[in-house]
């Protein structure tokens, strides 16, 4: 099968990396682990094609996790499987340890990165979601090689739609994200349902962050897809909580706000939007209850 690209590009550094964008002017896009763009494009065909594909999982300096100025980075060339074993995210970003354990099969998990998750931009993508709940960032390099105007800014200003990231992946590249770790009286959990094997699509995930304040929930960060068109934050049923008993019983009056601000939907290949509703407070409890319990040890 013929995929119109001719050109696969393994820059080892971010200038290099920027060179050949400029260089394609626009006909290359950047590809991290291509666990999702590989799949796409076998299904696409047409002069949207890129001449090449700029892999930048080898680029130094982008490969790994680590602590930095007080944040957990996550580098570009990173896999699930390394987030999942790194253990400053499965003590400060319990979450994203979770969820990125669950993508896919062990294959993908070794091949496919988180940084390539958030540029597809899917309202479901588990890690996305976890790194929202833990008010993540990422650092996006554009510009030129002189000048990459590497700039941070908040998770959630990269989404537009289902599918359609803020960011250009034939200009610009998303070179690494960050979170402030969970530190004493704070938790965070995922939990997700998820179609049969063999078909391996997520009905629905939620990711969230508590902080306790003695026995109440002093603030809590929820995160859930794909319950709107883009990743989404449960503002009201976040602001609901503050300040609540940490019990089922606040859990369970908050699932009826969570239920009213998701724009819930049927969708042909995951399921209906009925079942939805039903499944949405199941996972607000566990993933709750299970931060909450985390906090509080």
């Amino acid at each position: 099968m013929t995929t119109g690209i001719n050109h696969y590009h393994l820059p080892a550094t971010l200038n290099d990396a920027l060179a050949l964008l400029a260089k394609h002017n626009g006909a290359a896009r950047v590809i991290g682990g291509g666990t999702d763009y590989f799949v796409d494009d076998a299904r696409e065909s047409g002069p949207d094609r890129p001449e090449a594909l700029v892999d930048v999982t080898r680029m130094a300096g982008w490969q790994d996790v680590r602590s930095e100025d007080g944040f957990i980075v996550i580098g570009c060339g990173a896999t699930h499987a390394q987030i999942v074993a790194s253990p400053l995210v499965r003590v400060g970003g319990t979450a994203l340890m979770e969820s990125c354990g669950l993508i896919g099969g062990p294959q993908v998990r070794n091949v496919g990165t988180l940084m390539g998750n958030i540029a597809h931009a899917l309202p479901a993508a588990d890690g996305t979601l976890a790194l929202l709940a833990l008010g993540g960032e990422i650092a996006v390099a554009g510009g030129t090689a002189e000048a990459p105007g590497l700039v941070w800014m908040p998770l959630a200003l990269a989404f537009r739609g289902p599918g359609k990231s803020a960011i250009d992946s034939a200009r610009q590249i998303i070179v690494a994200a960050r979170f402030v770790p969970t530190g004493p009286n704070e938790g965070s959990a995922f939990a997700r349902i998820m179609r049969p094997q063999g078909v391996a699509l997520p009905i629905a995930g939620l990711a969230c962050r508590v902080t306790l304040r003695g026995d109440e929930i002093a603030s809590a960060a929820i995160a859930v897809g794909p319950v709107a068109p883009t990743p989404f934050r449960a503002a009201q049923t976040e602001a609901f909580l503050a300040g609540k008993p940490a019990t089922s019983e606040s859990i369970e009056t908050a699932s009826a706000i969570l239920l009213s601000e998701s724009k819930l939907r049927t969708s042909p290949h995951r399921a209906t939007a009925e079942y939805r509703r039903e499944v949405l407070p199941v996972l607000l409890r566990e993933a709750m209850l299970n931060a909450i319990a985390r906090a509080a040890v």
